[in-house]
């Protein structure tokens, strides 16, 4: 019997970790959460697992997870070490800068959705509850730093998502593959250092592992190289080799300017004609006065001459002998260390490694004006996308588990989609400029005549034909708001409100624009209410009273062509007028509009009674 509860439909959910939903009709939405889609999936002779076949480890009876693992932590220790490198630290700040920034409403995270209660649960999910504000920056540099970052989740069956605890990487183990029946099955195992788990407060019983499914574990990962799977790749991992020789060189560097770089004196004292076997003994008395200083110890009454810090042992005495030459002492210059290129190439390849401007990094020696900073920042933004991306993706697995916990299924489970703000105004700029000169070019085709509107759609804009169709529906929709906004200010009358149009040249009204409700869709044949065009001039119009365009009935008013009876009702007027032309007579048809019928109508009624009326007084012999 299948298990009906929560965890167990989410078991279920996430077995696969690619959810496909049916958005209507034959269109399908993917929620690839795990980046199933983007990994290579075979066993490679790379690099990575060269590392993990030469670690101590091997033939020692641990599995290959503890190799993994203890490889891992060899990472790890480098990217501690390297963290607090000035260089590296900034770019690991900048990374999380530019990813999680606010967009132009003040949003780190924007939520759009077609319904409105999904996108309040959504938005009390990461601004209320995970508070992502605050939270994300340090999960985006914890991600960026170890490639990995681990997000527990408390999942509640009656309100969803309730808590979120970050762990720690190096911590966490993730197995792929224990199902033989579902490969894409995936657990998470807990393997705390200390024993036990400061959050859970669980221990390891029976040699069994703390235990996580997938769904309560939100995997935040660089999976951009298959070597590193089913982990992620970090983004200094490419700098660490750098990194080190730039430190050694570093190092050579102060150690010579130490060991070299102080000056020296030159001590040349005249020996006279003292016997050379005797030089010696001469040469050390002088060297002892001035290099040590008698001292005695009051408690001992000991003698001892005592090293004087003062002067350097790398001075040096020569005796001399000569009749001019005499005792003389010289300053002997240390060496400068001006060899600075293997230092500068390696910082360039170090920066080139990190992909973060020289600018932002406090380097701009080398930008020669704005528009190569602008450059630079467009190629770093991509970046920064990418990065983005990977945060989207599991940002949408933690909005799935949340939405499916409280009950929403089949589409309104992907009903959303989550954006994170530009990284780059330049970037944006860009886009819009070249928006701007595709219009520009489509301007100028269009009204020189050169190409017609259709080949522009096709080959400027890239355009569909059913995307042609609903743009050009929706350019009509645009013209009939500008027409009710047009009334509103002109007139002071709201179609929309009213059914009627005012001071245009025939009150024209298309009916279903603002009779009935906005969304429904414009009728074939647009009817102009009012006007010579009447297109139920010939027959009557079927359609309910309140529905139909034109102004409102009005009563009968004397003397008024408001009815049959209305300017003439005796007759005087037309009793001696000659009959009308067919074509004046269809003229004065299509001005009485769509009443033309019942007008004629009840006339002819009126001419049939005064006919009746005239022959009833003949045969009663009335004059």
């Amino acid at each position: 019997m299948a298990d009906t509860t929560l965890f167990g439909r989410l078991q279920r959910l996430f077995s696969t970790n690619v959810i496909v939903r049916n958005v209507g009709g034959k269109k399908l939405k993917i929620a690839d959460t795990d980046q199933v889609q983007k990994k290579v999936k075979s066993h490679l002779v790379d690099r990575y697992t060269k590392l993990h076949n030469n670690l101590d480890l091997v033939g020692t009876g641990y599995s290959t997870v503890h190799q993994i693992m203890a490889a891992r932590l060899a990472l790890f220790k480098d990217y501690e070490s390297m963290d607090s490198d000035p260089i590296i630290s900034s770019a690991l700040d900048i990374y999380s800068d530019e990813s999680t920034m606010k967009g132009e409403y003040g949003q780190v995270i924007t939520i759009k959705s077609e319904n409105e209660n999904i996108k309040e649960i959504l938005h009390n999910l990461f601004y209320d509850i995970m508070n992502v504000e605050f939270n994300l920056w340090p999960w985006v540099r914890n991600m960026v730093k170890y490639g990995d970052f681990f997000l527990h989740l408390d999942i509640n069956e009656k309100y969803g998502i309730t808590n979120v605890v970050p762990l720690s990487p190096y911590e966490v183990v993730r197995a792929e593959g224990e199902d033989p029946e579902n490969p894409y099955y995936t657990k998470f195992y807990l393997e705390s250092i200390e024993g036990a788990n400061q959050q859970f407060g669980q221990r390891a019983k029976n040699g069994k592992k703390i235990e996580f499914e997938n769904f309560q574990i939100a995997h935040f990962r660089l999976a951009n190289d298959s070597n590193f799977l089913p982990y992620g790749k970090s983004m200094i991992e490419s700098t660490r080799k750098i990194w080190k020789q730039l430190t050694l060189m570093e190092d050579a560097m102060l150690i010579h300017r130490i060991m070299r770089a102080p000056s020296k004196r030159v001590f040349k004292i005249d020996i006279g004609n003292i016997p050379p076997a005797e030089v010696d003994n001469y040469m050390q008395r002088i060297i002892n006065k001035m290099k040590k200083t008698p001292f005695i110890d009051e408690s001992t009454g000991e003698y001892n001459l005592k090293y004087n810090i003062q002067n350097l042992t790398e001075d040096f005495f020569m005796p001399v002998r000569g009749g001019d030459s005499g005792t003389e002492i010289n300053e002997l210059g240390g060496i400068d260390y001006d060899s600075t290129e293997d230092i500068e190439y390696l910082k360039n390849k170090l920066l080139a490694s990190l992909r973060v401007p020289k600018a932002f990094l406090g380097f701009d020696e080398n930008v020669g004006g704005k528009a190569t900073l602008a450059a630079e920042d467009v190629r770093f933004a991509r970046t920064i996308e990418r990065i983005q991306r990977i945060i989207i993706s599991e940002l949408t697995k933690i909005a799935v588990v949340h939405l499916y916990s409280q009950g929403y299924t089949d589409a309104d489970l992907v009903n959303f989609e989550l954006d994170l703000a530009s990284p780059s105004t330049m970037y944006e700029q860009e886009k819009i400029e070249l928006l701007g000169q595709k219009v520009t070019l489509a301007r100028d085709m269009i009204s020189d005549k050169i190409l017609p509107t259709n080949w522009v759609y096709d080959n400027v804009f890239n355009f569909s034909s059913d995307e042609k169709i609903e743009i050009e529906n929706q350019i009509i929709e645009d013209q009939k708001q500008k027409f009710r906004h047009s009334q509103i200010e002109m007139e002071g009358n709201d179609p929309q409100q009213s059914g009627e149009s005012v001071g245009t040249p025939s009150d024209m009204q298309s009916p279903g624009l603002f009779g009935g409700q906005q969304d429904q869709q414009p009728q074939e044949d647009d009817s102009v209410a009012g006007s010579i065009f009447d297109p139920f001039s010939d027959e009557e119009d079927d359609r309910p009273e309140d529905e139909q365009g034109g102004r409102p009935q009005e009563m009968n008013k004397p003397f008024k062509d408001s009815g049959a009876r209305g300017r003439d009702p005796l007759g005087k007027q037309t009793k001696n007028r000659r009959p009308l032309a067919l074509a004046h007579y269809d003229a004065l048809k299509k001005t009485m509009g769509k009443k033309s019928k019942s007008i004629i109508q009840e006339t002819n009624q009126v001419d049939e009674l005064e006919k009746e009326y005239n022959e009833y007084k003949e045969e009663n012999g009335d004059n």
